[in-house]
């Protein structure tokens, strides 16, 4: 007798195979058998006119800390997502000194923009070292796995003190002990290492965060425990990314190249279609191939829908750090609309401007026509002629003051939508190729991130609604789309034992309505520890997610299963 079988449903398996209608059994957290099956079972979930996938494995989130009060990590886990990926961009929180513990919140809330002050309420700080950071999250009921990288920021600061933090050079000693640590991180069960190079990436005090400027013999000491390790991979956002820097994506990518050809070491990298030149991810994804060809292991990471900022004045928004905005920040939402409906105020802040513009917030100063109304039923591919610019200019008034009131919109809840990157032509068609190319990994959820501005956690849902149901045109096949974010994304990161629906794999498992899926609108919740607030987005859909055979989410509901567990390259089968 089975433990569980799933009938009948529509199996879509992560391979990229043709859907079937066929039967899972599942028996001690695996799978079994797939098929007809006609034995009998503990419990049956009748899946009959659903969709059955594997559970998502999303490789870049930023739970890092939030994984170490929230079983769910929510969003991602209203969204069929099983195995979330933490420690990417360069940030974690391991290997850390207890007296620099405030100094990395600090660090991540200026990366990330995670509230310091939920960090600091919801971490009960349970290790120094990578591998007892593994140990705390495994001592954690959850319901969600996770894995992580070791990220660079953690690591340099560790070894060098602040000297690292700064950006000084490490003596050759401090590159030893660097590598060390990542030996032994990957011993432990580390998925790989991360670093950012990025220059929208900066410390509270408005400098480059550790690691931007290591030079090329630090990177390939790292890399090669990695690489060592037999298993494992390295995430890079490279220098140049957030301006689309031709020269500066030559030279990374050439770095990258000599990297992982001389260790060994697949690198992912994150690739957009960014700034004013549209066709610079293709030059990307061509140097990648190449590198490919002479031995190299380059990775392009993508979206599935433009990076995307929302902008409202119950969150974040262009305006935001202007001091007549500032001034209205410790009122309540209600006295802060009464405030901003004042013509006098409107006049103020319309005029005003940001007194200290940094590379990040550089990004939305002019942001319009990328800018678009969200509504209430979001829309990632709108029409190009419905941006703020081009509403602005039929009214015959300026772009700030048309954004300024639309956010007035629904008592001020209402959201703009600034496609930051993927939309520079006005619509997803290089996403699309990006999507198609076995080159590229799908990534950019960064689920638990920038919690004001940005609610990318629903990517899983997107893929499916948009690209395999709902673009008029250029629709992809549903087992592509599936595939991309389950076994791809797990073999990508040496992960073998889930992402295909076989005997065997772990029953990390979606049952959906595909007819019914859709992400609902983004909102703002106040359900951080310490009452920190963040964007959230549900979804509908969602019949049943499973993992290691457990029914976690029902429907939407949070069924008080805990069988998650931390994802250990070390244990797992090659």
């Amino acid at each position: 007798m089975h433990d569980l079988i799933i009938k009948g449903g529509n199996i879509v398996d992560g391979s990229g195979a043709p859907a079937y209608i066929g039967d899972i059994a599942i028996d001690d957290g695996k799978i079994s058998a797939v098929g007809q099956i006609s034995g009998t079972a503990k419990d049956t979930i009748d899946a009959s006119g659903l969709l059955v996938t594997p559970g998502w494995v999303d490789t870049h989130t930023h739970y890092d800390g939030q994984a170490t009060w929230d079983p769910l990590l929510t969003p991602s886990g209203w969204h069929g997502v099983t195995t979330a990926i933490m420690g990417n961009c360069g940030v974690g929180f391991a290997p850390v000194a207890a007296e620099r513990r405030d100094w990395m919140i600090e660090l991540m809330e200026s990366v990330e923009d995670i509230s310091a002050e939920a960090l600091k309420a919801g971490i009960d700080w349970q290790w120094v070292s990578f591998p007892e950071y593994l140990d705390a999250l495994d001592a954690m009921p959850r319901a969600i796995n996770v894995g992580a990288y070791v990220g660079h920021c953690a690591l340099r600061t560790f070894v060098m003190g602040e000297r690292g933090a700064d950006n000084k050079d490490p003596s050759p000693a401090e590159i030893q002990q660097m590598a060390d640590l990542v030996s032994e991180a990957m011993a432990a069960g580390a998925l790989g290492f991360s670093t950012s190079r990025t220059a929208i990436h900066l410390t509270p005090a408005g400098e480059p965060i550790p690691g931007t400027h290591a030079k090329e013999d630090e990177l390939q000491a790292i890399a090669k425990a990695v690489g060592d390790s037999g298993r494992g991979l390295l995430e890079f956002i490279p220098a140049g990314v957030e301006t689309g820097d031709r020269q500066a994506q030559a030279d990374e990518m050439a770095l990258m190249a000599r990297l992982s050809s001389s260790t060994g070491s697949p690198i992912t990298y994150l690739s957009a279609q960014i700034g004013k030149d549209p066709d610079l991810w293709r030059e990307s994804f061509r140097l990648a191939e190449a590198a490919n060809a002479d031995g190299a292991q380059l990775i392009p990471q993508i979206s599935c829908r433009p990076v995307g900022m929302l902008f409202s004045f119950e969150s974040e928004n262009p305006f935001a750090r202007y001091p007549s905005f500032i001034a209205l920040k410790e009122l309540s939402q209600p006295e802060r609309l009464a405030q901003l409906r004042k013509p006098e105020v409107k006049a103020r802040i319309l005029a005003d401007k940001d007194p200290a513009l940094t590379a990040w917030t550089k990004i939305f100063t002019n942001p319009w026509r990328l800018t678009f109304a969200l509504g209430k039923e979001p829309n990632y591919e709108p029409d190009p002629d419905t941006n703020i610019k081009a509403l602005a200019l039929k009214q015959g008034r300026e772009p700030a003051e048309v954004a300024y009131d639309m956010m007035l919109e629904d008592e001020g809840q209402a959201f703009l939508f600034f496609a930051s990157a993927g939309f520079t032509e006005g619509n997803l068609n290089a996403t699309r190729e990006m999507l198609l190319s076995p080159t590229s990994m799908l990534g950019g959820s960064d689920g638990g991130a920038h919690c004001r501005f940005i609610v990318d956690a629903g990517v899983p849902t997107f893929m499916l609604t948009h690209w395999a149901r709902d673009r008029k045109e250029g629709r992809l096949p549903l087992e592509l789309v599936v595939q991309k974010q389950t076994k791809d994304t797990a073999r990508r990161n040496g992960i073998t034992d889930r992402g295909e629906l076989l005997p065997g794999q772990r029953a990390d498992i979606n049952i959906i309505d595909f007819a019914r899926l859709n992400s609902l609108a983004p909102k703002v919740a106040h359900d951080l520890p310490a009452g920190g607030a963040r964007l959230i987005q549900n979804a509908e859909g969602y019949v049943a997610t499973l993992v290691a055979g457990q029914v976690i989410m029902k429907n939407g509901v949070d069924t008080g299963a805990r069988p998650g567990s931390v994802v250990r390259l070390s244990q797992m089968a090659n």
